[in-house]
This record gives structure tokens, sequence and C-alpha cells, in this order.
């Protein structure tokens, strides 16, 4: 059985400030651009069977700097759909919410076209992406690049967790995660990683 690596792609203007960036299309900063490239010594002369990445260009581009190529772009890993929070930070949120708590909470629902996700919605779309990956990880290793949020979903259905427990994954820009097995039993081998 193969790995499952995870990359989050690099920083933006809205990662750096905290805001909820969800279908919004921002580039990379020229640090996020340094955090991408960085990556490759991590995972140059390492065989995939499969590269994906999220439409969003800050993915894209991730997946381009950090030396992966081949790479499919793949719908189901677009970020939360923020809805009605979309460019909001936590902490403005609390103004008006004290106790809410994305994992729990979901979010209101915003523009036409995007209606927001709840943590069960999302969990739903890594289910799907899991279980259409699973061949692929039956003959090698496959790399997803993508976003925090949904990554850390990912990470809790691919542990058989509820998708609220991706809570417990804190994961940061322009890192390296790798899901992998013991004993034919997913775990975590590693988090976090940068160069």
């Amino acid at each position: 059985m193969g790995d499952l690596l995870l990359v989050r792609h690099g920083e933006t203007e809205w990662s750096l400030s905290g805001r909820h960036t969800g279908w919004t299309d921002l580039p990379l900063t020229e640090r996020g651009e340094e955090q991408a490239k960085s990556l490759a010594p991590l995972l140059s002369g390492r065989p995939f069977v499969r590269v994906l990445t999220s439409p969003l260009g800050r993915a894209v581009r991730t997946a381009e700097l950090a030396g992966l190529t081949g790479a499919e772009t793949e719908p189901d890993l677009r970020e939360w759909d923020y809805g009605g929070y979309e460019g909001v930070t936590t902490r403005a949120i609390h103004r008006g919410r004290p106790d809410w708590y994305l994992w729990t909470d979901g979010v209101p629902a915003g523009t036409e076209g995007h209606p927001g996700e709840s943590p069960h919605q999302v969990g739903a779309r890594a289910d799907r992406l899991l279980a259409a990956l699973a061949a692929a990880l039956d003959t090698g290793d496959v790399v997803l690049v993508a976003h925090g949020h949904f990554l850390r979903v990912v990470t809790a259905r691919r542990l058989g967790l509820p998708p609220a427990a991706g809570r417990l994954f804190q994961l940061a820009t322009g890192t390296l995660s790798r899901l992998s097995t013991e004993h034919g039993r997913p775990v975590i081998a590693e988090w976090n990683t940068r160069p």
C-alpha cells in the first residue's frame, strides 16, 4: 500500500492575515513561492502513481514550484466553501458569534454559487476523493496539493475519524505531510514537514 502525501499550498495574503480563503483564487505571496520551491527536495526522486491538485491557482502554482509534474486538477480538492464567511477572519466572526467554531457550526450561506459547506459536506467530499484514490494507493504513492482545512478533513477521514476531527491537525502553509500504514491501518507518518 502506498502513502498519501499532502502538500498545503504556500502562503497567500489571506492565509497570512487569517482570512478564510475558500474559493477566492489568490496568488502566492513571494514567501509562499519560496515555501513551495523549498518542498522540491522533499519530493524529488520519489515516484508517484498520481499527482492531484486543487484547481485553484495557489495549489497549481505550489505543485509547479515544488517540481511535481503530470499533475491533474481535481475539483474535489477545492478548499471548504466558507459561504458568508469567505474573506472574514475568525476574530471578526467572533465579534458577532463569540462561540462560533468552524468544525462544529459550519458557515452561513454566501453569494450565489457559494452556499457554504458543513463539516459533514466537506467530509463527504473527502470520502469521495479517498474512494477514487483507493486503487492508485494500492499500487504506489499519491500526492495531493490543496488547502489547509480540506486536507485536515482528508486526514481525519483517512484515519477513520469524523470530519470535525480535522480540528486536531493544525496544518501550516508550504508543508508536506504523509499518511502511511502500519499493520494495514492508516497512520500519520509525517506532519507539517519543512526542509
